[in-house]
């Protein structure tokens, strides 16, 4: 388990009913593949030895023993394996018979544990065969070589490098009361499940639906293995159904009705189940049911040590929403941020809200917000009053965008220029106009929300703010200028998310404000408070200065959502925004030492600037990452970034 990664996998073999030497082979064969890929726990369907469709012939002593003679040929063959793998027998326990999951690695039996729930009714009648695990008295068996302990009591098993799973089979996830609430409970990362569960109409969307939420609510990775081709089609029909859930995201999904045997493969992310349990106190309360309880933990053998690689999945975009859900999820945000607001002018009786438009990204989204909560509480949109207040440093490009935006959405116009105010004050404070330094920068966003916060007063209205999540997490505003105002509903939005906001707005409105809109998504991200080149195009450009905002919000959601240290950002970064990403060219592409360096600006400027951020404004949280000091992030400003910066350090020398 390297960077908290464990890989996990679900195997559908295809089996022959009653046949347990050939259903052995089958499984052999899978086991070594898995193992040869790096598997470090393979799960199999529920009684997978011997087919679960035997029925009567669970009732055969010959059956039975076959079953465990298959059993001990798979210990025989794993002797030399690291691999942990858990298959289905029968098994006999004095009196009673047993659906189990048997856990063995390296010749060793690691535990036996017996499926709880026994359905009995419509196509199903396992009570006609085996007894319940609520049936068994703690008893010590001897099973395919080995003295094997029978509990009633919840197992977890603990893999060499610290990870814990448990098993449960089949029915057991769909009690009321499944046992991997209690597993998840006592501690186990992962759950297995051995299933052997028919194909009906609308049932595989239910499946699917349980399972993810299973994984949810236990904050679990969920391994899911249900029997597939050759089992018996007397009445019913199996479809093979390999999944993998991690915390209700479906990592790994197999393909149903295969003929041929199937492995469905995930590296599961132990680290970030384990914070998220410690960040969800509702998780914690529950786990105060299992003190006293007796969980049995069993303790499996040391694995090689191996190259790790990161196989699955990264996400570069994070917070972007996927293509089949932009348009529901762009809504739901736009629709959060309009409640927000209409609420704050609600409770304030305001009939006018200021707004400084800037042509850029961010004012852009807090005017279309504005206009939204003005038509949704039918007010008149004249009561918006938009203030573009051009510098020294204002392109005609984001002046006239500003301008024909503003126009175009019908909301009062104010033009204010702070060249003369801001010349007065640079010679008021004996500041020479010519050096382009801080002074000179934060100069003219502080006269610009000095307009604002008056104008305000004069209209009887309030400021809505602009800056965004990832402006805030960088702290790239002036303290007290764009820092500032009475309602900030861009604060939970990242850069990366604005533009698909805004691009979703322009699909809603007509022709010639979706160009203005399309525009402003093309102009280079800026505050224009440097003087434009001799082209009279923007010269300075934010990302050019703190880095790409893609990279930014990559670190930003990793670092809050999960608690990922520098070293883990960065290796999920390689395989996000590195070569072997694949053919996205929706996002860039960086090599280590880019990265790094990025990874090193945001360390520094998020514990630096922390300041900024304990004295936001008011404003919406729109999705689970966010840094209002009162509801989500609590840090001292001043918390010192050695630990992180020592970790980008040792990076920026391994590399």
């Amino acid at each position: 388990m390297k960077y908290g990664f464990i890989k996990v996998a679900s195997a559908v073999p295809s089996v022959k009913v009653a046949d347990c030497v050939q259903n052995t082979k089958e499984m052999e064969v899978i086991i070594a593949q898995a193992e040869g890929r790096g598997v470090e726990i393979i799960v199999f369907p529920e009684l997978s030895v011997t087919g679960y469709t035997c029925q009567d012939l669970f009732r055969e002593q010959l059956l039975l023993d076959a079953a465990e003679n298959s059993v001990m040929a798979l210990l025989d063959f794993t002797r030399q394996l690291d691999i942990i793998c858990i298959v289905g027998a029968p098994v006999v326990a004095g009196g009673l018979l047993l659906n189990c999951g048997i856990v063995l690695q390296k010749g060793k039996i690691l535990g036996i544990v017996p499926k709880t729930y026994l359905p009995n009714y419509n196509e199903f009648y396992e009570k006609r065969w085996f007894a319940s695990l609520q049936d068994l008295r703690e008893m010590t068996i001897r099973y395919a070589g080995h003295m094997v302990t029978l509990t009633p009591a919840p197992q977890l098993f603990r893999t060499a490098d610290g990870a814990v799973f448990g098993v449960e089979i089949c029915e057991d996830v769909w009690a009321p009361t499944p046992p991997s609430n209690h597993l998840a409970l006592a501690g186990a990362d992962i759950v297995f499940n051995l299933s052997a569960s028919d194909e009906l109409l609308g049932k595989h969307e239910y499946l699917t639906g349980l399972l993810a939420q299973q994984s949810a609510r236990t904050m679990s990775a969920y391994v899911y293995c249900s029997a597939g081709f050759g089992e018996s089609t007397q009445d019913v029909v199996y479809g093979g159904n390999a999944l993998i859930y991690e915390n209700g995201r479906c990592l790994a999904e197999g393909k149903r009705f295969s003929l041929e045997a199937q492995v469905v493969e995930a590296q599961v992310d132990v680290e970030s189940l384990r914070a998220d349990r410690r960040n969800n106190t509702t998780f914690v309360n529950a786990q105060r049911r299992m003190i006293g309880e007796n969980i049995r933990f069993v303790e499996a053998e040391p694995a090689q040590l191996r190259d790790f690689v990161l196989e699955r999945h990264v996400e570069p975009q994070p917070f972007t929403p996927s293509d089949e859900t932009m348009r529901q999820s762009c809504e739901e945000i736009l629709n959060i941020q309009v409640m927000g607001l209409a609420k704050r002018i609600v409770h304030t009786h305001a009939q006018n809200v200021v707004v400084g438009i800037s042509g850029g990204l961010d004012s852009t989204l807090a005017l279309l917000v504005c206009v939204k909560t003005f038509d949704k509480l039918k007010l008149d949109r004249k009561g918006i009053v938009g203030v573009t207040m051009p510098g020294f440093g204002t392109t005609d490009r984001t002046y006239n965008n500003a301008i024909n935006l503003m126009n175009d959405l019908g909301v009062t116009v104010r033009e204010i220029s702070i060249a003369k105010s801001v010349t007065q004050h640079f010679e008021d404070i004996g500041h020479d106009a010519a050096v382009h330094d801080v002074t000179y920068e934060n100069s003219q966003a502080r006269e610009r929300t000095q307009i604002l916060m008056d104008l305000s007063n004069q209209v009887g209205g309030m400021v809505i703010g602009t800056g965004d999540l990832s402006e805030l997490a960088l702290g790239w505003a002036t303290y007290n200028g764009d820092h500032m105002s009475m309602y900030g509903v861009n604060a939970s939005v990242p850069k990366t998310l604005i533009k698909d906001l805004v691009r979703y707005v322009a699909q809603t409105v007509d022709d010639a404000s979706a160009s203005v809109l399309r525009d402003i998504i093309d102009t280079p991200i800026s505050p224009e408070l440097i003087p434009a080149d001799e082209n009279g195009q923007i010269k300075q450009k934010t990302e050019d200065l703190v880095g790409p905002y893609e990279l930014h919000d990559f670190f930003l959601y990793h670092f809050l959502r999960h608690g990922f240290s520098p070293r883990k950002i960065f290796l999920l970064a390689q395989k996000a925004f590195g070569d072997n990403n694949g053919n996205d060219e929706s996002v860039g592409r960086y090599d280590d030492t880019t990265i790094i360096h990025w990874l090193g600006v945001f360390c520094r400027r998020f514990f630096n600037q922390q300041f900024k951020r304990s004295c936001l404004p008011d404003g919406p949280k729109v999705g689970s990452v966010s840094l209002s000091p009162r509801g989500d992030w609590r840090m001292p400003s001043d918390a010192v970034s050695a630990l992180w910066l020592q970790e980008v350090e040792c990076l920026k020398m391994q590399n």
